[in-house]
């Protein structure tokens, strides 16, 4: 497995990293165990909030440099590299400042003897993406980090730069050595990290094969596992929705990061024909007007893909469309320049049994639906086997909130495509994965909820007994 820093805007192989060996993993598993059993686990919560409130402002300090690595590596465009450089920074900051109480006991409101302790449980493993770097660590590090828990992390193989990035800063904000520890690890090695008993939790988020394979492992292990796996997120139009601000919603869940986002809006469904005809229109004509370039450039509106695969990949997925009778709309071909670059892509015609029905197009590549009324858009939404978010657009809140109701996924947005921020949790269900992140829900994910109840000497052996 190559760690290498591939231009996307260009195709240049800029720099190799080797895989750690066999001996430093061992050592880096044994520091990070060694950190949590007589350290970071005793550290009073305010000792841990400073560090990690100090990443977060070194990011801050440092932004031009760390966006700098996110479209060096994958090719983000430079103003959505800041923005998740500053929204990273922000998920540090909300676990620094509400960690405190997230971790005060909880009483049972029927056991008035009784607390529930939050307590961490050890080392967590942590598999990251290479479509938002720093976001999807910080969403892991913030709540682990605080909860007294250290993170052994493996970034993709893509973004070794980013990773070590990561590294460094955690390091600068004052994390003791073990706290915080990159791997550029083989997938064998992270293999045995997963039964190493000293690992006692694992987060991923990639692929379903990928999280399968993760979750198999662990569960051999009897390991809790964060999966987070993907998703062909739906976005409704009904057929009262203002019409420019659908298609404002539906131009930036699906194209915002090139398309590479697990809940992007990936299959849009506009209700009623002659609307759907009107909004397809608006919308090839507004992904048509994207401008190819260097994504350092602030002018440039169109950004490459990651990588060579997943371009190939996008392509391979067109052509299986198109094979199967779905039809072009626009785009659908490699840009003839250097670099990693697909036209924005719309497909329509796509019935259920064209195989990109029921795939996740991960890039500038929409699916394009229209049906008769809402009651098909709710089936066609619910027609796949993800279920991580959902975008409903309509003039009757009331009515979108109705309709996010009967949607099977784990997040539903009205009138906004799906966004993220640290105070809403993230997560989905069925082929998306399982477990929360963010919010107070995603702090409890690898925590020890120990029941502790009290009962005076001398108190009868089984059932309630009164304190003084």
């Amino acid at each position: 497995m190559a760690y290498q820093t591939i231009n996307p805007a260009s195709g240049e192989l800029l720099a190799s990293y080797a895989e750690l060996s066999d001996a430093e993993l061992e050592l880096a598993i044994a520091n990070a165990d060694q950190a949590y059993k007589t350290d970071w686990r005793h550290r009073a919560i305010d000792e841990r909030a400073k560090i990690v409130a100090k990443a977060a402002a070194i990011l801050l300090e440092r932004k031009a440099e760390y966006a700098h690595y996110l479209t060096l590596e994958m090719g983000k465009l430079i103003g959505e590299a800041q923005a998740e450089v500053e929204l990273a920074a922000a998920v540090l900051d909300y676990y620094a400042d509400n960690a405190a109480s997230f971790l005060q006991p909880k009483t049972l409101a029927n056991a008035r003897n009784a607390q529930v302790l939050i307590e961490p449980i050890g080392a967590i493993l942590g598999i990251a993406p290479w479509n938002f770097p720093y976001y999807q660590v910080a969403r892991v590090a913030g709540p682990q980090l605080m909860a007294g828990n250290v993170l052994v992390l493996k970034h993709a193989e893509n973004v070794p730069q980013a990773a070590l990035a990561l590294s460094r800063l955690f390091a600068d904000a004052g994390a003791p050595n073990g706290v915080y520890t990159n791997l550029f690890a083989g997938i064998e090695q992270i293999g045995r990290a997963i039964a190493d008993p000293r690992i006692r939790g694992v987060t991923i988020t990639g692929s379903e094969r990928a999280g399968a394979a993760v979750a198999e492992r662990a569960g051999r292990a009897l390991k809790k596992v964060v999966a987070e796996m993907g998703g062909s997120d739906p976005l409704i139009v009904l057929e009262d929705a203002p019409l420019a601000a659908a298609l404002d919603g539906a131009v930036f869940g699906r194209m915002f990061n090139s398309g590479q986002c697990c809940v992007g809006s990936k299959r849009i469904i506009v209700v009623g024909r002659q609307r759907a005809a009107t909004f397809l229109d608006g919308f090839t004509a507004r992904l048509a007007a994207l401008r190819a370039g260097d994504p350092m450039n602030p002018q440039t509106t169109l950004a490459p893909v990651a990588s060579e695969t997943a371009l190939n990949r996008l392509l391979e997925q067109i052509g299986q469309a198109k094979q199967a009778g779905a039809q072009i709309a626009l785009g659908g071909k490699r840009l003839a320049r250097p670099g990693y670059f697909l036209e924005p892509t719309v497909i329509t015609g796509i019935d259920e049994h064209n195989p990109v029905f029921n795939q996740e197009l991960f890039g500038p590549v929409a699916a394009f639906h229209m049906v008769d009324n809402a009651e098909q858009a709710i089936a066609l939404a619910n027609a796949t086997p993800y279920g991580l978010g959902a975008s409903v657009f309509t003039a009757d809140i009331e009515r979108g909130r109705a309709l996010a109701a009967q949607i099977d996924c784990g997040m539903v947005f009205v009138n906004q495509p799906a966004w993220t921020a640290p105070e809403l949790p993230f997560g989905g269900v069925k082929n998306s994965g399982y477990g929360r992140e963010l919010a107070e829900r995603g702090f409890y994910e690898f925590v020890n909820e120990k029941l502790v109840n009290l009962a005076p000497a001398g108190a009868c052996l089984w059932g309630p007994a009164a304190l003084d």
